[in-house]
Formats: C-alpha cells, sequence, structure tokens
C-alpha cells in the first residue's frame, strides 16, 4: 500500500517559502524496503542554489544577522522542543525513506532533539579571549561567524547529521544552505518545516533537494559560501575540497572509515559482545564508524568467535517498518556493492563464520543483504582494508598490544576505534597508539556522543562536527589591538 506523507516533497524551502524548482523538475525517491516510488522530490540546480545563498546572504544581513546569541539560543531550543513533539513522524519518515528500522529513526530524531538542545545552550556560551600585550594597548579575541555556510547531508543519518552541522552552524549565526542525499530527503524537509514553525527568520535556513552531480556540485562551487560541511564518500569529499579550494573557504570532511573494536583476552566478554555486533550492523552496516573489523587477542579467539555466531545466528532482517534487527539497504547499487563483497568473500575462500536471515514477509523488491560474519581475511585482504558500507564483519586475531595496534592503523581510514580490556595502562596506551579521531574504552559509541568531538584523520577526513568542538569549525577567529591615549 502506498504510503501518505503529511507534505508537499516537491518544493524547496529558499528565504522562507515553499515553492518547486526552477523549471518544475522532479526526481523519484525510492523505499528501500520494497523498491517502489515513495515520493517525489524537487529536482533543484545551480539556479535554485543561487537563490538560497543569496536568501542566506540577506538573512546574515537582516533579521537573522541582527539576533543575539541568546536569542539564537532561545531559537533552537523552540526547535529542538518541536522536533520532540514530532518525534514519532520523523522517527517513521526516516524508516520509510533510509530503511532503517522503526527504533533506530526514533533514536536519530531524539538525537536530533538534543543537539538542538545542546547548540541552543552553547550559543552564548562562546567567549573571546583577552590577550596580555604591549604597555598601552588592550588586545582580545571575538569568535565570528563565517557567514553563508553550505551543508552536504548524507543518506544514512540525515536528522543526526543535520543536528550536529546545521544546529551548530545556526548557533554560531551563520545562515546555511541544506543540501541533503537524493535518497533520502524526507526527515530534512520536515526539519525545514519545524525550523519555519519555530520561527526561524526568512533565509537563516534554506533547503535544495537534488542530485549531487547538480545541486550539491553547485554548492560546493559557489562563490557566495564562506564554508563547506561534508560527509560522504571519499572520492565526492576529494570533489567537495577541490571546488571549495578555488574559493579559498575552509571545509569540514568526515568521509568514513574502517573502524576496529579490539577484545583483548582480559575483556569482559559478556559486556562487549551486544557492541561488538550492535556496532557492525546499525543501520545495515550502512555507518561511517561501524566496526567493521573484531581484532580478537588469540587466547579468547575461538571462545568469542563462537558466541558472536551465535549471536549473528538469531538476527533478523526486514522491512523498516517491521522494526527488527536491520532494516534493507538503501539502494539497488549499494545491494550490489555490497553483493560483490560477499561474492569476493566466497571466492576467496575465507570462511563465513556465521549470517542473519532475511525474514520470509520481507517484499522481494528491497533491498535486503543478511548480516555476515567472515574469518580468513587476512589484515591486508580488501574486505580489511576497503569500506563495505553493509552489515559484513571480519574477524582477524591478533598476539599482543603491538600486532593489535599495527593492525588497527593499517588502513587509510582512521575514524573511531574501541578497546576492551580491564588493564588501565593498556588502556591508555592503546588510546595514544591508535591512529584516530574517537577512542572507545569499554564502550563503542557511547550513548550516541552528541558532546563528543567527532572526525577522522587520513581518508576518514578531517575537522570536527559534535560537541562544543563544532562552535570553533563553525565560526573564525578575529583578534583585536587597541592602543589608549
Amino acid at each position: 500500500m502506498a504510503e501518505t506523507l503529511p507534505f508537499d516533497t516537491t518544493e524547496l524551502f529558499i528565504a522562507g517559502r515553499w515553492r518547486a524548482a526552477e523549471g518544475g523538475a522532479t526526481l523519484p525517491l525510492a523505499n528501500p524496503s520494497d523498491g517502489t516510488e515513495l515520493a517525489r522530490i524537487a529536482r533543484g540546480r545551480a539556479a535554485d542554489v543561487d537563490a538560497a545563498v543569496a536568501a542566506a546572504q540577506a538573512a546574515r544581513e537582516g533579521d537573522w544577522g541582527r539576533l543575539t546569541a541568546a536569542e539564537r539560543g532561545r531559537l533552537l531550543g523552540a526547535l529542538g522542543r518541536l522536533v520532540l513533539e514530532h518525534a514519532d513522524l520523523l522517527a517513521r519518515l526516516e524508516a520509510l525513506d533510509v530503511g532503517k528500522p522503526l527504533r533506530q529513526g526514533r533514536a536519530d530524531a531524539l538525537a536530533l532533539a538534543r543537539y538542538l538542545e545542546f547548540y541552543g545552550g552553547a550559543a552564548d556560551k562562546l567567549h573571546g579571549q583577552t590577550i596580555p600585550y604591549l604597555a598601552g594597548y588592550s588586545a582580545l579575541t571575538l569568535r565570528e561567524p563565517h557567514g553563508v555556510t553550505g551543508h552536504i547531508v548524507p543518506w544514512n543519518y540525515p536528522m543526526q547529521i543535520i543536528g550536529r552541522s546545521v544546529g551548530a552552524a545556526l548557533a554560531m549565526g551563520n545562515a546555511c544552505v541544506l543540501k541533503p542525499a537524493e535518497e533520502a530527503c524526507l526527515s530534512a524537509l520536515a526539519f525545514a518545516r519545524l525550523a519555519q514553525q519555530a520561527g526561524l527568520p526568512d533565509g537563516a535556513l534554506n533547503l535544495v533537494t537534488g542530485l549531487g552531480e547538480e545541486a550539491g556540485a553547485a554548492l560546493a562551487a559557489h562563490p557566495g559560501v564562506q564554508h563547506l560541511s561534508f560527509t560522504g564518500s571519499v572520492a565526492t569529499g576529494r570533489l567537495v575540497q577541490a571546488a571549495a579550494a578555488r574559493n579559498t573557504i575552509p571545509v569540514t570532511l568526515e568521509l568514513g572509515g574502517k573502524s576496529p573494536q579490539i577484545v583483548f583476552a582480559d575483556a569482559d566478554l559478556d559486556a562487549a559482545l551486544p557492541h561488538l555486533i550492535n556496532g557492525g550492523i546499525q543501520n545495515a552496516g550502512q555507518t561511517c564508524s561501524a566496526a567493521s573489523r573484531l581484532l580478537v587477542e588469540q587466547p579468547v579467539y575461538d571462545a568469542l568467535r563462537e558466541r558472536l555466531a551465535e549471536r549473528y545466528r538469531a538476527l533478523r532482517v526486514g522491512p523498516a517498518l517491521a522494526d527488527l534487527d536491520l532494516g534493507p539497504l538503501i539502494s539497488a547499487r549499494q545491494h550490489a556493492i555490497v553483493s560483490r563483497y560477499l561474492e569476493m568473500a566466497r571466492g576467496a575462500g575465507l570462511r563465513i563464520v556465521a549470517q542473519g536471515r532475511v525474514v520470509e514477509e520481507a517484499p522481494a523488491g528491497g533491498w535486503y543483504v543478511p548480516p555476515t560474519l567472515v574469518e580468513g581475511a587476512g589484515p591486508m585482504h580488501a574486505l580489511s582494508q576497503e569500506e563495505v558500507f553493509g552489515p559484513l564483519q571480519v574477524l582477524i586475531p591478533f598476539d599482543g598490544e603491538a600486532e593489535a595496534l599495527r593492525i588497527a592503523n593499517g588502513t587509510p581510514f582512521g575514524l573511531v576505534a574501541g578497546v576492551w580490556t580491564r588493564d588501565g595502562d593498556r588502556q591508555w596506551r592503546m588510546a595514544r597508539g591508535l591512529r584516530c579521531g574517537q577512542v572507545f574504552v569499554n564502550n563503542y559509541g557511547a550513548g550516541g556522543g552528541i558532546e563528543l568531538p567527532f572526525g577522522g584523520v587520513g581518508q576518514s577526513g578531517h575537522g570536527r562536527e559534535k560537541g562544543f568542538e563544532a562552535l570553533y569549525g563553525f565560526s573564525t577567529l578575529k583578534t583585536v589591538a587597541f592602543r589608549h591615549g
């Protein structure tokens, strides 16, 4: 049965007004659970991006730019409360659009509300500094917004990434142009409607849907944008950074990873087990920080492998609204990519330790892949090096800390790592030795980590979002020196 959506999905939001794209073109939006057309979205292009950037510039020079930090914070707080009031609707939209189980969609809606609460409360807490200087001088620094910020948001966690990037940018007083992924736009469109309802001045937030190579490329290259935030693939991130370089503007890039969880023989395996699995299969493994490599110390390798296999065999995959352990992959393209990696594992003679199952009632047109646990791929195998972006985890044995660090650091990525050990000295040695942006010790993910700065090194990108650190990224520093007399 076709879904009835609560608003017109074929419009852009520019200067506080909902309107069709220039020329009126639209694009299909698919339902990953059954492969049918869920809705149509506006096909924004360069002219629409021009209009959105102009609206953002006018907002910076107008009502939005005149607000105090406290007033901006109150508006973000009001928006966060509206998100909470509409959490069930947002969760359903995210489930339909992205394919994630309903409860994961709801967790994303609650995270979006928390981001807005956090950044609303932080808006008037970011201070400059006074600097001891020459006699007869006073010197100080000010934190100021960049101006117009562009936000290119991926399809896997639209609400969370809107919260961590747009929320922080608005808190600093920037005016935003948001370009959601063409595969998943519904929660972004709903968010813009809630922002309008919360009373954000016209042009403070603008939203242009469309193709990455059209609307996304136009936003990345726009000379009226002063900062870009991009989350997505390494290949597209390079294009975004190159486009931004031509305008000499800063870019925050979060590009993915091949994140390890490292289990030592003295670890609390009962505590680790659910984190080891959920870290790899959440959102069907379509997570930049997915724990796609499980490094296990030899003395406990066999025992932990059997316990992981038992859990894996109980996992169920089905339609998003069925709210099972996993939903479908986002698209036929992603399904083909993940299926190719599974065939690679079989073709290379790797052992499939265990798989979950796709339930019988899953529609034939949906893009389902069973979660799969593999062993036998060495640290340099493609399955251990490349980001699959699907529910596939690789088990890798190791002997001692030195080998664990060598394997963990032995990919081009460096986003997140987990360490499981009771040894306090080892915890610190591993945390210091791991080459990545976040290390979780005896946990993985820390409850969503809204307050924790997030980003990577190497091909995982650069810059930080989430936490208070994001406010520095979405602002620029001005130094003022006064001479007295």
